[in-house]
């Protein structure tokens, strides 16, 4: 694995660079990431701050729900405390988000869930795009897609270079890169099962957000499922059928579900007085 080690010291360095130059501008002094704790070498809390990406600019919708106060933003910062402060008291080191069938925005959801993540005090995040078919968070964070996860498990070539920063200090994407013509066995492979755990296991500050093809579309999504610690299932309100979800509910097994994202909840007359008439989301936590 020692391309993978590679790989992930480069992610140590973008985010140890966003984090010493936020701290120089603060007090004049560089910060050192502390790989426990997510602080800085004087043992203040690293403050997130949202920013562009260099390579292009983030999709409309992502930045509103993330920086504009409102149902949407509100929605995903409880999602986010839910995950980070489960009753269980242990806090998922991966997570898998799909969702029944396309178009039930999986992806944007991920997107945001990632952002929020890496906004917190003490927590890093690297988004994976496992949607090898139709790859499509490269495009929320205006990111290129000339190589990626697939180049690495078909190829083998160095993952090092294709991690990517996602606009916040401390959140980064592996995107998926050029669709394969076998995308169910390399997501399948050892080699995944494998990038899987060392993610997971090399710093305890950093959540691992897989986002994943539709279950009814990709057979593989049930294999990756088995490999995180919990699964998030996006529903589209009014969209996918009951008999669906019950399916996906049991091929993934109840105990798996961290929750459920409603997405495009529907609102009523006084949501709209209250917050606007637009689409937002609505968390549900599995008993």
């Amino acid at each position: 694995m020692g391309k993978f080690t590679k790989a992930m010291d480069k992610v140590d360095s973008l985010e140890a660079a966003a984090t010493t130059k936020k701290a120089a501008s603060d007090d004049g002094a560089p910060a050192n990431r502390n790989k426990q704790s997510g602080s800085s070498s004087t043992g203040a809390p690293v403050v997130k701050a949202v920013r562009r990406t260099s390579s292009g600019s983030w999709d409309e919708r992502l930045s509103q729900a993330t920086m504009v106060t409102g149902p949407a933003a509100e929605s995903f910062r409880t999602l986010r405390s839910r995950i980070l402060h489960p009753d269980s008291g242990v806090v998922p080191r991966s997570l898998l988000i799909t969702s029944a069938v396309p178009g039930e925005g999986k992806t944007f959801v991920c997107a945001n869930l990632g952002v929020v993540l890496a906004q917190g005090i003490d927590h890093y995040c690297l988004m994976v795009d496992c949607d090898l078919r139709k790859p499509a968070l490269h495009r929320l964070f205006g990111l290129p897609l000339n190589q990626g996860l697939a180049n690495y498990l078909r190829d083998g070539d160095d993952l090092s270079p294709m991690i990517m920063s996602a606009g916040v200090e401390t959140l980064s994407l592996l995107p998926a890169g050029p669709p394969p013509v076998n995308p169910a066995e390399l997501l399948g492979s050892e080699r995944m099962s494998q990038l899987v755990e060392e993610l997971e296991n090399r710093y305890d500050d950093r959540i691992i957000l897989l986002d994943s093809p539709p279950m009814q579309a990709a057979s593989e999504t049930a294999v990756l499922a088995r490999q995180v610690d919990g699964v998030i299932l996006v529903v589209r309100w009014g969209g996918s059928r009951r008999e669906n979800l019950h399916k996906l509910v049991e091929l993934i097994g109840r105990e798996r579900i961290v929750g459920v994202v409603f997405n495009a909840f529907e609102t009523n007359i006084l949501d709209e007085k209250l917050f606007g008439s637009y689409e937002y989301y609505a968390y549900e936590e599995t008993p």
